[in-house]
């Protein structure tokens, strides 16, 4: 039996390096800048490898996406909860304080690349040109980093919005173009994320295999291991997300609680 399933389990002794099961937590306010279409809401984007999901604490607004379903537009309402898988280009639009929990799959990897951004054509194709639309630039004193994150909202809805013309015309075929723009350019960072899921996700469902053996065997060291952590409200600016301003509650700050 391994010394996890004695006790020594992720978070035993220190906090764990992600929530439970590798997600990631994050509250949400979605911008309210009008978009190219005059839509207030933030950057549309698709995940290759993670899911994510909405819960949605308050205000009122709209989920728009494009997969091989096509395009759909889904209302977002208090209490409402619901998730996408991988591929599902998404766009947030803020009909009035608009503000979500958002659950991520598999934490670090949309962080490293498997996030990207509807660009136009041209600037998905150049890897230099989409990493200066990407970036918000200089982070330090007198930055606009709102003015960035902006700018970058509205180029990732102008690409967004072509894109949706051309599934509109042609059907959800219209997408393989960019799928495969996406693809060349997260492809090369593929094996790091692969160290962050074996970091992560997969160990995190490995551990739990190893809780069904000390179960099983009537072993009890990962229960005498248990524990309770809190994080602290973070203080201080929001960040810049794609969506909007991020509330972001890193599990690498939890305090050991009880």
């Amino acid at each position: 039996m391994s010394e996890r399933a004695r006790g020594s389990a992720p978070g035993a002794g220190s906090a764990a390096a992600a929530f439970p099961g590798a997600t990631a937590v994050t509250v949400l306010d979605v911008y309210d800048w009008a978009a190219p279409d005059g839509l207030p809401g933030g950057s549309a984007h698709v995940h290759l490898a993670s899911a994510e999901g909405y819960v949605v604490l308050s205000g009122a607004g709209r989920l728009q996406t494009l997969s091989g379903a096509g395009y759909a537009e889904t209302p977002l309402r208090p209490g409402d909860c619901l998730w996408f898988t991988p591929g599902t280009i998404h766009r947030l639009v803020n009909d009035g304080e608009l503000r979500l929990l958002v659950v991520m799959q598999n934490a670090g990897l949309p962080e490293h690349g498997d996030a990207v951004l509807t660009f136009p054509a041209k600037v998905l194709a150049d890897p230099a040109a989409y990493a200066r639309a990407a970036s918000l630039g200089a982070a330090g004193p007198g930055a606009d980093l709102a003015a960035a994150a902006r700018r970058r909202a509205a180029l990732a809805v102008e690409g967004y919005l072509a894109l949706r013309e051309q599934v509109a015309e042609k059907g959800p075929g219209a997408l393989d173009g960019f799928y495969a723009a996406a693809l060349r350019l997260a492809g090369g960072r593929a094996a790091g994320w692969r160290d962050l899921w074996r970091a992560g996700a997969l160990a995190a469902a490995e551990l739990t295999g190893e809780h069904l053996d000390a179960i099983g065997a009537g072993v009890p060291g990962h229960l005498d291991a248990a524990a309770l952590w809190r994080i602290e409200r973070p203080a201080g600016e929001r960040g810049y997300g794609m969506c909007g301003r991020l509330t972001t509650y890193p599990a690498s700050r939890a305090v050991r609680a009880g």
